[in-house]
């Protein structure tokens, strides 16, 4: 069974910038495809950033240039560097574990994806 953690969220100002770390369990991590989704309020869960065994990585379109995603292995983490974040990224962002880390989000949830619980990222003034 796969488990990944996420952590790092919190209150932050239109502008600033945040890190989320996510952490696997009960897996090696190096050999894995893992991404980022949110879920803002009202709206189906999206695909931001996945990251290959590979390091190897995609981005849905309306972050990328602010948004690094990156993985250490040694650590068993992943991490989403999140810059000039905006009030319309406030959202639930998932880490998960197993994906299909190809060009088109869509496809990225397998159907043996795991994810994590979700750590709340508020952008407001």
């Amino acid at each position: 069974q796969l488990h990944v953690v996420e952590s790092g969220g919190g209150l932050v100002q239109p502008g600033e910038s945040m890190r989320l770390s996510c952490v696997g369990s009960g897996f090696t991590l190096d050999y894995y495809a893992l991404a980022w989704f949110r879920q803002a309020p009202g709206k189906e869960r999206e695909g931001v950033s996945c990251i290959n065994s590979r390091e190897g990585t995609h981005y849905v379109d309306s972050v990328k240039g602010r948004f690094t995603i990156s993985r250490d292995n040694a650590k068993n983490t992943v991490y989403l560097q999140m810059n000039s974040l905006k009030v319309e990224e406030t959202a639930v962002y998932y880490c998960a574990d197993n994906v299909e880390c190809i060009d088109n989000p869509e496809y990225w949830i397998s159907p043996n994806i795991a994810w994590g619980q979700g750590t709340q990222v508020t952008v407001s003034s």
